[in-house]
């Protein structure tokens, strides 16, 4: 059957076909990865819009319909659609509306009384527009989000795609005659059209999955170093960052301070209502600790109910207020809960930087101590560790 076709209809059937498979296998992706299934569907949309363009036009080849023109570009306004979607950049609808009414109106009277070339160049050029638009968001995305070493890499593929369109629309505009009949006949330049498209559809594909893997790698890693229920940094991070201090400290002699915080009688809130509504409260202290941290200070959830807080550049003086501060914050903001108020309040033990000759693991040792004298002195209150009186 293929033999009745001629090499340009072969080659559109080969791009739908596998466009047609991209759009299952995306399908197939968005119901497998939940983090990533918006931005998939998206995709499988526009692999789906895409297979039925050039399927309409290796059947329709000598008077392609405006559907399948419209098919194209909604594609392409889709899958730019898709990348805003996955790298977290909306997507105002009024340009992608605007040039899908620029393209209808173009094409429904491309065979009155406007130059014949318009419709090319218009539909060549809005696809051009939107590909660079792309290779831009992915060119940002790259450099401010993933911060790869080379940014431009990422947005190569749709670039390409985007000059590949912008040049067949000024074709279109300088040889008009010879491009509408390439455009409607078996031509060498719809063939290398074709051919060019499935080279660019594949690296299209190739980075949309290099923007899911990147996703997930990076999930991973701030999985490996936040907590889970409260988004904080979790003991592993922290003991990282605290390590990381040190070495700036011993070499700058800067000082800083470490506070422990201890929500007080979290267990009789576990017992009396629950571990869910635990978890809420620990959620809430969480929530009002961040944002009293300065860009500079590090907050991360220690391990249960305690917390630990690195204020770089304090000395145990300035960092006393900061402390007492925290304290009457949580006392003041109680947990709200089927309407009733559950007051919570935080002890809180704090130690500064004891010189060069102090480990970390010293450091955290008279911190955990100071906190202990808190809680035994009655709870809800700061205790400073006093350096001359290191604990054994």
């Amino acid at each position: 059957m293929l033999s009745t076709y001629s090499p340009t209809e072969v080659s559109f059937l080969t791009a739908a076909l596998i466009q047609a498979v991209a759009a299952i296998v995306w399908t197939l992706g968005a119901w497998a990865v939940p983090e990533a299934r918006r931005a998939m569907a998206h995709w499988a949309t526009w692999a789906c819009l895409s297979s039925v363009t050039w399927l309409t036009l290796a059947t329709r080849i000598g008077s392609p319909p405006l559907f399948g023109i419209v098919c194209g570009v909604l594609g392409a306004i889709v899958l730019q659609r898709g990348i805003r979607i996955h790298i977290g950049r909306p997507m105002p609808l009024r340009v992608p509306a605007l040039l899908m009414v620029l393209v209808l109106v173009t094409d429904f009277f491309g065979d009155g009384p406007a130059p014949r070339n318009l419709p090319p160049m218009v539909n060549f050029g809005v696809l051009a527009w939107l590909y660079f638009g792309m290779a831009r968001d992915l060119y940002a995305h790259a450099r401010d989000d993933l911060r790869l070493r080379w940014p431009p890499l990422l947005a190569l593929p749709v670039l390409l795609g985007a000059l590949a369109f912008a040049s067949r629309a000024l074709r279109a505009w300088v040889a008009p005659e010879s491009v509408q009949a390439e455009m409607v006949t078996h031509s060498a330049l719809n063939v290398a059209s074709a051919l060019g498209y499935l080279v660019l559809v594949l690296l299209l594909h190739t980075t949309l999955i290099a923007l899911v893997t990147a996703r997930l790698v990076t999930d991973l890693r701030r999985l490996s170093r936040h907590d889970g229920l409260t988004g904080l940094l979790n003991r592993r991070a922290v003991e990282e960052a605290l390590a990381a201090q040190l070495e700036r400290s011993r070499r700058s002699g800067e000082p800083f301070c470490v506070l422990m915080l201890d929500a007080d009688h979290f267990k009789a809130i576990n017992d009396r209502f629950g571990h869910a509504i635990g978890d809420h409260a620990l959620k809430h202290l969480s929530g009002l600790l961040v944002g009293h941290m300065r860009t500079v200070d590090r907050l991360a959830r220690f391990g249960g109910e305690e917390f630990l807080v690195l204020l770089p550049g304090l000395t145990v003086a300035a960092a006393l207020p900061v402390a007492e501060r925290l304290r009457e914050l949580v006392a003041s903001a109680p947990l709200v809960h089927a309407g009733s108020k559950i007051a919570m309040s935080v002890s809180i033990g704090m130690a500064e930087w004891g010189g060069a000759s102090e480990e970390m693991s010293r450091l955290l040792v008279r911190v955990d101590a100071a906190l202990y004298e808190a809680k035994q002195h009655g709870r809800d209150r700061v205790a400073a560790a006093v350096l001359d009186a290191l604990p054994t």
